[in-house]
Parts: C-alpha cells; structure tokens; sequence
C-alpha cells in the first residue's frame, strides 16, 4: 500500500485528540509541556501530523460535589482557564463530560441504577453548554458507555459488590437515556461544536469453521455493540434469539424513552482495543486446551458461557506485553462490521484511544522502538484506510500513546488478556469479589462446558503478523 493512497484515504481526517484528567482539579490548566508535549511529539514522529486539538475530561465530580445546582465555583474558574489557554495556543478543545465516576450524592442514591441520575446529568450537560458552549469545538458526552453500566452494574469488574447480573442491565438503558437528554440539552443551550458519545467497539473472529463459533460471535457482538447501539440507531433495544429484551425485561423502559435515546448524533466515537477469538461454549474444552490457559480467562468464561459464547487465545499470533494478539486488520473488520449491520445510520465515526501503547516497545532507556511501533500502526492504519476508502464514513483517528491509562494496562488489560508471553510470568492480581463469588450473569452453565479447564497459565507461541 503506498504513501499516497494512505494519505487520500485519510484527508480530511481529524489525526490525534489528545487526552488529558480532569481539568476541573488542581493544578490549573495543562500548557503545551509536560504531557500534552510528550504526546504531540510521539505522534509527530509517528505519523508525521501535529495534532491541533486537546481533548479533556470535564469532572463532573468535583464541579458538583455536594448536589445539584451546588457548584463549585473554583473548579468551573479552573475550567474556564484551561479552555481559554487551550485556545491561546492556537487548538481547539474537547470536553468528555462523563470519565466513570459520579458525584458522591449520586452514587449514594443508587448512581445508573437509578433513573434520575439521568435527568441530573442532562441539566449539569446543559449548564456547561452555557457556560463554555461558545469555546467547545468537540462534546462527548461519555468516554465509555460499557464501562459504568454493564462492566460496574453488571459485572462486578470495578467496584467490589456491585456487580448483580442482569438485573443491572437497567443501567445501560438510564446512561442512553442520559446521553439522549444531555444531547438535547447541550443543543438548546446553543453548544456549538459537535456532539456525540464513545462505545467500545467488540469485534473479532470464529474460533473455527463451526457454524456454532459464527453464532457464538454475533452473540459476543449482539452483548456488547448492539446491546448500545440497537438503542440509539434503531429506536429498539437489543433483542436475543428468544425473541427477549433483556434490558426491557428489567422495567426500566417508559414510554417516550426511546424517542430521546435515538436523537441524533454529529459523531460517534469507537473505542477499539483488541479483538477476540469466539467459540461455541460446548466447543471450548477443544479449541483452549487445559495446557494453554489463564485462570482469569477461565473466570471470564464461565460467565460468559451463560450468554452462549466464550473466548479463547489466537493460535499462533504474537502478543503485546499485556496479551493483546497483533492483527492489524482486525481494527478495519470491526468497522466494517458495524458498517455492514447498521450502513447509513451510522453517524461520522472516530476512532477513540487506539494506538501502539505498549511498554515492550520500550527500551532499557527509556525510548520507544519507534521503527516497530511506526511498522505496527502503519499496517492498521492502512487496513482502515481500505475501509475508509470504500466509504465506511471515519472523521477521525485518536492516537492512545504510552503514556495513557496506565492503570487500566496494569490493572484490567493484563488480568483479562488473552494471553500472557512465555518469558513472563502471568499477572495475579485479586479477582473481583463478584467473579469470585461466581455467576454474576446468573445464566446457566453448560454442562462441562469449562469443567475441564486447569487454571495452569502458558503463553502462545510468538509468531510475527505480516503487515497487509
């Protein structure tokens, strides 16, 4: 693939929005130093673009610790300074409204489980698209949908105790609905710029030929991108092969709900992290033999195995340090996927907090491998360019470096990985409490299904992936 069809599939592309913490929390304002200049280095040197946007996570937190309407008035003072330097230096912000976390108030009175946390989301959207509407190039309402509803509420993968199962699954419909309102009310505050969300984008690949592994795929697909986007595209929320909603089966719908979780998107972001390789729950014991698994991937399947699918590592695919398998096309499936199920309903998409962050592609020194590193990206960037280039609608390409969310690495992408290197001994962290205690979709578990499965942890063998 030459430079110059790369550079015609991705003109007009947004390149890199930076990311940054809570602007609302001391210190003041990031400057063009620190992180934000390690950032714009590392993808000028990576992809030869600076970029000339900054996007920050607002706080929600600490703008209104004490309830609504009860700001605090040096947090927004602390806001406004950051966007007025921001536009100083000559970029354009970016505001993330929701990062996870609620206010205190809120969580205490049952945070996504219950309805009006909603409502009070719309109206804190609402004061800020008064108060900083005129300088806001770019809204985005949420970084992840998943992350607080159907991994926290559902799960249990984030706070101990909180994961119930499906009954949680009211979570995800409060925080669509919520985004819905929060859309409407950034608009009727005279918010310029563009408004959307971020999902996590799930893709990957049959574990065989097995008709069986193919559906045990589009279940994985239809519990994690459907499960938010049959909502917000569609006006209807996800429906199983029972002919059963499983959030509509939580009483949390009212009339009228749908109406405002469909209102429609200027973008919506894609956050992409690695692809999976799916199988049929009565498959499993044959495609991940007892010699070549993780103890955590056996606490993941036996929860997913209740929704009729399980995971299993790549056969014969090299892995990051945290046992994410390299198939730099796998990227460009997923959207082409999306594309295919949902075509001209999609919004402008942007891909959110992907890259090449990987602390293997550092040396002894401190220094990235950038020539690997630069190859890596090259080869996904140039599968997405191809989507792109038959008219998948991309606006933009947000560059997650080395330096970002290193907790989440450390801490969730290692424990939850595919895989682990051979040279490396496998992460131990505490299982969640809710995972421990087991079932937290207490769905039933076929029979043998992961009984044969030893929790003896070995690497697969590190094979190189050819670039397209």
């Amino acid at each position: 693939m030459s430079d110059g069809f790369l550079y015609e599939s991705f003109r007009g592309v947004d390149w890199g929005v930076a990311t940054a913490d809570t602007i609302a929390a001391p210190p003041p304002p990031p400057e063009r130093g620190g992180h934000f200049r390690q950032w714009t280095d590392d993808v000028r040197q990576l992809v030869g673009v600076t970029p000339d946007a900054h996007r920050m996570v607002v706080g929600w937190p600490r703008l209104q610790p004490d309830g609504p309407g009860a700001w605090d008035r040096q947090a927004l003072d602390r806001c406004d300074r950051a966007l007025d330097s921001l536009l100083e230096l000559g970029l354009k912000p970016g505001l993330t409204l929701l990062d996870r976390s609620l206010p205190p108030w809120l969580e205490a009175s049952g945070g996504w489980l219950a309805r009006d946390t909603a409502e009070h989301f719309a109206a804190f959207a609402a004061e800020l698209g008064r108060r900083f509407g005129d300088r806001v190039t770019r809204w985005n309402t949420s970084t992840d949908l998943a992350g607080p509803t159907l991994a926290d509420h559902v799960a249990g993968m984030y706070t101990p105790g909180r994961g119930i199962g499906r009954a949680g699954l009211s979570t995800v419909h409060h925080i669509l609905l919520a985004n819905g309102l929060a859309t409407q009310a950034l608009r009727a505050a005279g918010a310029g710029g563009r408004i959307g969300t971020t999902v996590t984008l799930v893709g990957g690949y049959p574990a065989t030929d097995d008709p069986f592994d193919r559906l045990a795929l589009e279940r994985l697909e239809s519990w994690t991108n459907r499960l938010f986007l049959d909502p917000m595209l569609l006006g209807e929320h996800m429906v199983t092969e029972d002919d059963v909603s499983p959030v509509e089966a939580t009483g949390c719908v009212h009339p009228g709900d749908l109406e405002i979780i469909v209102t429609a998107q200027d973008m919506l972001g894609l956050s992409w992290h690695t692809p999976f390789r799916v199988t049929a729950p009565e498959n499993l014991p044959h495609v991940l033999p007892a010699d070549k698994c993780l103890g955590t991937l056996n606490e993941v399947n036996r929860l997913l195995v209740g929704l009729g699918f399980a995971i299993t590592p790549f056969d014969d695919v090299e892995t990051t340090a945290y046992g994410w398998p390299l198939i730099p096309e796998a990227l460009a499936d997923a959207v082409a996927d999306l594309h295919d199920l949902y075509g001209e309903l999609l919004p402008p998409l942007s891909i959110i907090d992907n890259g090449m962050g990987d602390l293997d592609l550092v040396d002894e020194t401190g220094h990235s491998d950038d020539t690997r590193r630069r190859a890596l990206l090259r080869a996904r960037l140039t599968w997405l360019g191809r989507v792109i280039a038959r008219g998948v609608p991309v606006c933009g390409y947000e560059y997650w470096s080395v330096l970002d969310n290193l907790e989440a690495k450390f801490r969730y992408t290692r424990l939850y990985a595919m895989a682990v290197p051979d040279h490396e001994p496998p992460p131990r962290p505490p299982m969640p409490s809710d995972w421990v205690r087991g079932g937290a979709f207490a769905g039933p578990v076929p029979s043998g299904a992961v009984a044969s499965l030893t929790l003896v942890p070995t690497g697969p063998r590190a094979q190189s992936v050819g670039a397209p």
